[in-house]
């Protein structure tokens, strides 16, 4: 690989389109693939190329970012003859973006290596106003070769970029974050709900806590949304839902038991929002 890294970069939604905007804006040579051709419309006033396959753009690309919905879709753009892995070349660096099971990450990594590519996974957290200002929380887990390698790009959108451990580490830590997240919804929506029937107006307890030591994110969330999840359920339910289901699938593959306080009001939260994990 030359010293400027090239990046490729696949999964231009809500989140992912700014962080692509700001690796091209970082002065990266940038080549994007969608599966909605739509999507790359914003970038035509940029250097950015784009590729007709995610091979294509893999076969061109020093570090490839995935910063798609889920499991499934990241098998989708990584197989089959006009797939990521079918065009990757050797010492190129798989990013997944992506919020996944661990599992999944480290299976594509012992397929990238059989080319002789790396795999560091790298979810993140934020949303798209950080992706927009470069302030995204990058998870990376891997060798600390590859997310060094890897990190001048993850910068360009990220700060902080906190390496925590090995491949599949960075998962982890996402799936952990996003269970309390979950957690403290219930929590939040429950508290609001108790201050109403004791005759205290919903938002402004919210602004009172949100100045004081009981601040929480979730609680400020629920406040924006009205005081309850139903607004929050249509779009993050699902997503949510899936969280928790897979920090509790990988707790039990390790043989830890999810009898614990924040599993639990997760799933009150899920049950708020008419989802189950």
């Amino acid at each position: 690989m030359s010293d400027q890294l090239r990046a490729g970069f696949i999964g231009l939604g809500s989140q992912g389109a700014p962080m692509a905007r700001r690796i091209v804006d970082g002065g990266f040579p940038l080549t994007l693939w969608a599966r909605r051709p739509e999507t790359l419309a914003p970038f035509a006033d940029t250097p950015a190329k784009t590729a007709s396959t995610p091979a294509e753009l893999a076969a061109n690309s020093d570090v490839i970012g995935l910063c798609v919905r889920d499991d499934n879709d990241i098998e989708q753009v990584i197989s089959g003859e006009d797939g990521v892995l079918a065009g990757v070349t050797a010492g190129a660096i798989i990013a997944v973006h992506s919020t996944v099971h661990p599992e999944t990450v480290r299976a594509l990594a012992d397929r990238a290596a059989k080319k002789g590519a790396y795999v560091v996974d790298a979810p993140v957290s934020g949303g798209q106003p950080a992706a927009s200002a470069g302030r995204l929380l990058v998870m990376a887990g891997g060798e600390e070769e590859h997310v060094r390698r890897a990190r001048p790009v993850f910068a360009s959108y990220g700060d902080p970029v906190v390496h925590l451990g090995p491949l599949g580490a960075g998962q982890v830590t996402k799936l952990l974050n996003n269970t309390l997240f979950t957690a403290h919804l219930a929590v939040g929506a429950s508290l609001l709900a108790l201050g109403r029937d004791l005759n205290v107006d919903p938002a402004a307890l919210a602004t009172v806590i949100g100045h004081g030591s009981g601040e929480s994110f979730a609680l400020a969330r629920v406040a924006d949304a009205g005081g309850t999840l139903d607004r929050i359920a249509g779009h993050a339910g699902p997503l949510l839902a899936k969280d928790v289901r897979l920090t509790v699938a990988v707790a039990e593959a390790a043989g830890i038991s999810i009898d614990v306080p924040v599993v639990a009001a997760a799933d009150a939260a899920l049950a708020l929002m008419n989802v189950t994990r």
